[in-house]
């Protein structure tokens, strides 16, 4: 089972906002971007743009040098934010501004380990804590490496949210679930991020499969592209999350020296309009 219900965790943004999503009676839009890219002030204008175009909770991605798990789309994205001198200080910086204004979304940091560890995970912690992060995504870290991260993170007060995949079979899937909090996030590929899009009804079935195990919203991602995909996944999963495509958007709006265009946050929340009206009109 997910982990034990905490008070903390259920008067957190994220539980409100999916508490808030199914009195509405529909899924919740997931946006991520990569902190710092393609620079900071960039990413700060769509950062704070994001609640108002459409965007329920907000993934932002901690730059690393090594992201193994991406594909080449937010793999470029860390590197150019590693470029602008984008570090997990800074990232933590963007957070805090972002809560000067809006005090409710959820904000959730996905990455890898090394930075936090380099960080120091107790100081890490705290400062996220105090910038207003409410969860986090570590993808390198198993369930055997729990006590690493997330023990910590959730004695600290942070939610630490669990990627299922397809291959995750009866068999581990208690194990991955243990300690996760906040939501699921049910990865519906089997790979790097921004490949081919999944089978609705096999993630139709992956939901149901999940949801028998744990009583955690259910978010679903990888291969999210068109706003006609998202609100496919929007009808039967909790939220949809959608990364590389947004990525893909801020890239196309670079010029040949990698720096924003004119207008180029602008067309990126024009984009998550158009996503979060599928993720809308999906059950009506």
């Amino acid at each position: 089972m997910s982990a034990p219900k905490d008070k903390a965790f259920d008067n957190g943004r994220i539980a409100k906002r999916f508490a808030a999503l199914k009195a509405e009676g529909r899924a919740g839009l997931v946006t991520f971007i990569t902190a710092g890219d393609p620079d900071l002030e960039t990413c700060r204008a769509v950062l704070h743009g994001l609640p108002a175009a459409g965007a329920d909770l907000i993934e932002l991605g901690l730059p690393f040098s090594d992201p193994m798990a991406d594909g080449p789309a937010i793999q470029a994205a860390s590197l150019r934010a590693l470029h602008a001198g984008t570090t997990a200080r800074r990232t933590l910086d963007l957070v805090r501004g972002f809560r000067e204004t809006d005090a409710d979304t959820p904000v959730i940091l996905m990455g890898y380990y090394n930075p936090i560890h380099a960080y120091g995970v107790d100081r890490f912690l705290a400062d996220a804590i105090e910038a207003g992060v409410d969860g986090l995504i570590v993808v390198d870290l198993p369930p055997e490496e729990d006590e690493e991260l997330c023990i910590p993170a959730l004695k600290a007060g942070v939610n630490f949210i669990r990627l299922a995949t397809p291959t995750t079979d009866d068999k581990r899937l208690p194990a991955v679930l243990q300690n996760t909090s906040g939501f699921v996030y049910y990865v519906s590929i089997a790979g790097i991020t921004g490949a081919a899009s999944a089978d609705n009804a096999a993630v139709g079935a992956a939901v149901e499969r999940l949801k028998r195990h744990t009583d955690l919203p259910v978010a679903v991602g990888f291969g999210i592209k068109t706003p006609e995909q998202a609100a496919d996944v929007a009808r039967v999963a909790d939220a949809a999350v959608v990364g590389s495509a947004i990525v893909t958007r801020l890239a196309g709006g670079l010029d040949a020296d990698g720096k924003a265009r004119p207008g180029l946050a602008e067309d990126v929340l024009g984009f998550v309009r158009e996503l979060a009206g599928g993720v809308r009109g999906a059950r009506v």
